[in-house]
């Protein structure tokens, strides 16, 4: 990826995208990131919508959770499990 100094990014959105090719772009400001553009390719809406939301993010951290203390299925077994019916 590579970054762009907020100050300098003065194109319009639909110039870095029709830009950006494979490469996503990180603005900066004073070294700190802010935001990326980022090419999709073959991933869909949906997954980019939960990958990003707080309420999915911490429901997967309480499961991660509840499977480390209580010794859950692991996917493996999950797979081998609905694989058998």
């Amino acid at each position: 990826m590579r970054t762009l100094e907020l100050k300098d990014a003065t194109e319009s959105l639909a110039e870095y995208v029709k830009g950006m090719e494979d490469e996503g772009i990180i603005i900066v400001h004073k070294g700190v990131a802010l935001a990326v553009l980022a090419p999709l390719g073959n991933t869909d809406y949906e997954s980019v919508e939960l990958s990003t939301n707080p309420k999915f993010i911490e429901m997967l951290e309480r499961s991660r959770e509840s499977y480390r203390k209580e010794d859950g299925l692991s996917a493996e077994e999950m797979q081998r499990l609905l694989e058998e019916e």
